[in-house]
C-alpha cells in the first residue's frame, strides 16, 4: 500500500513539474545565437550543402569522436560477455537453419547494392541527408542479411578490427592535422572547399564521413558477428 501511494505522489509531482514547462513554454520568435551563426556562416565556412552534418562534424567534432568512442565500447563489452558466455556454455553448437530459395537468391541481388548505398549515404553527407552513421548502420545491415542467409559465414574479425582501428586512427589524424594547419579540431578546411554542390567538395567533410562510416559499419557488424556466435552455441 506505501509503495502504490509513493508511486502516485511521484507520478503526480512529475505530471505537475512536467505541466508547469508545458503551460510556461513559450517558442522562440528568432533563432539564438549560436543557431543564427550556424544558419549564417556554416556554407560559407564549410562549403557543405547539407548544414547538419557540418555541423556534426565541424563545429562539433569532439562530441562526433565522442559518440563514435562510446560504440567502440558497447561493442568492445558485447565481444567480451559473449566470448565469456561462449567459454562457459557446455552445450553442443546447434545446426542452424537452411535459408530458403527466396532469401538466398534475394540477399545476392540485395547485399550489393545495400553496400552501394550505405557507401552512398556517407560519401555523400555533405550533399544529401545522411551521414557516416547512417551510412555504417546501412552497411551493417547487409552483415545483416548475409548472416539471415548462412548463419555459419565467418569473416575475419582481424579484418573487421583492422577496418575499425584504421579508421579510427585517420579520424583522429584528420582532426589534429586540421588543429594544426587550420582553425581547429576536425576543421575541414585542410583541403580545398571546391565547388559548393560537387561531389568533391566541403573539404575533409567527405572524407572524414567515409571514416566515420566504415568505423560504425565495422562496429555494427562485429556486434552482430559475436550476437551469431552465441547463437550457434
Amino acid at each position: 500500500m506505501i509503495k502504490k501511494f509513493a508511486t502516485l505522489v511521484l507520478l503526480v509531482g512529475l505530471g505537475a513539474m512536467f505541466s508547469s514547462l508545458l503551460l510556461g513554454y513559450v517558442p522562440d520568435t528568432e533563432l539564438n545565437f549560436t543557431a543564427r551563426y550556424y544558419a549564417d556562416n556554416t556554407v560559407t565556412d564549410t562549403g557543405a550543402a547539407n548544414i547538419v552534418t557540418a555541423i556534426i562534424v565541424t563545429y562539433r567534432g569532439l562530441d562526433t569522436l565522442g559518440e563514435v568512442t562510446v560504440l567502440f565500447l558497447t561493442a568492445t563489452i558485447v565481444s567480451l560477455i559473449l566470448s565469456q558466455a561462449r567459454r562457459s556454455d557446455a552445450l553442443p553448437a546447434r545446426k542452424p537453419l537452411a535459408a530458403g530459395e527466396l532469401l538466398e537468391t534475394g540477399s545476392r541481388l540485395l547485399i550489393p547494392l545495400i553496400l552501394l548505398f550505405g557507401v552512398y549515404v556517407f560519401v555523400g553527407g555533405h550533399l544529401t541527408p545522411g551521414g557516416g552513421f547512417q551510412g555504417g548502420a546501412i552497411v551493417a545491415s547487409a552483415t545483416l542479411l548475409m548472416l539471415l542467409t548462412n548463419p555459419l559465414k565467418r569473416v575475419s574479425h582481424r579484418l573487421i578490427s583492422a577496418l575499425e582501428s584504421v579508421s579510427g586512427l585517420f579520424y583522429v589524424v584528420i582532426g589534429i592535422l586540421g588543429l594544426v594547419f587550420a582553425g581547429g579540431f576536425l576543421d575541414n578546411r585542410i583541403l580545398g572547399l571546391g565547388t559548393f554542390g560537387a561531389l568533391f567538395s566541403a573539404g575533409a567533410i567527405p572524407v572524414i564521413y567515409t571514416l566515420i562510416g566504415l568505423k560504425v559499419g565495422a562496429e555494427f557488424s562485429s556486434m552482430m558477428f559475436n550476437l551469431s556466435k552465441s547463437e550457434d552455441h
